[in-house]
């Protein structure tokens, strides 16, 4: 992964560049994507994101585990690299997918990682943070492959509360060119709410298909 180096030379590896067609596209128009196994930091909660206090637990446990993982990987490897950006996999207990009722979401919250990560690391980076902040939620978090496969995705830009025209434009494309849905709605949020406006906020929406 990535090009030579000499000794104590440090390697800059931008992943969004090396899986380049799975963290862009085009704004508006629906496209197919081909995914392959990943493995990311998840951890599972349920309830409307915006006001569920497990959905910000959640984010308390992901982030600090994944910079803890990537100070590591600089200082083991001698690799750099950015944390990924948070993606989250939504459904219904029912199946459905009308994304209106939040209150009724299941959701898993996810940041892929790189294959330098291992369990071993894995545990170790999670035992740190415990060491330096002990939240319960460290101890659900897991590392864990997650295969996609064949998917069709749609980029969104501006809020995440007006997704619903895009989401319906993306299923349309889905059944026209022959598929149908499968598995779980797929979000990865290329913006943070917190430093952008929300008319600008970028997030890919994801479908996996099936024929």
């Amino acid at each position: 992964m990535g090009k030579a180096r000499g000794r104590n030379e440090l390697e800059t590896i931008d992943f969004k560049k090396e899986y380049r067609e799975l963290y862009s596209a085009p704004k508006g128009v629906p496209g197919m994507v081909d995914v392959p196994p990943l493995q990311y930091l998840m951890v599972d909660g349920s309830g409307n994101p915006n006001t569920s206090p497990r959905f910000q637990e959640a984010m308390s446990g992901l982030y600090p585990v994944a910079y803890t993982l990537r100070f590591a990987i600089k200082a083991d490897e001698q690799v750099a690299y950015s944390v990924m950006p948070l993606q989250g996999l939504w459904w219904l207990p029912d199946g459905e997918f009308d994304f209106s009722v939040k209150d009724r979401f299941i959701w898993t919250l996810m940041i892929m990682q790189p294959d330098y990560v291992t369990e071993d690391r894995f545990e170790a980076a999670r035992e740190s943070a415990k060491n330096k902040e002990p939240l319960p939620i460290f101890d659900e978090l897991r590392l864990e492959v997650y295969e996609e496969g064949l998917a069709a995705q749609i980029m969104h830009i501006g809020p995440y509360a007006d997704e619903a025209p895009n989401i319906e434009r993306l299923h349309t494309f889905i059944h026209e060119s022959g598929y149908s849905l499968r598995g779980k709605h797929h979000e990865i949020y290329l913006g943070d709410p917190n430093r952008s406006a929300p008319e600008k906020l970028k997030t890919i929406i994801r479908q996996p298909v099936e024929t």
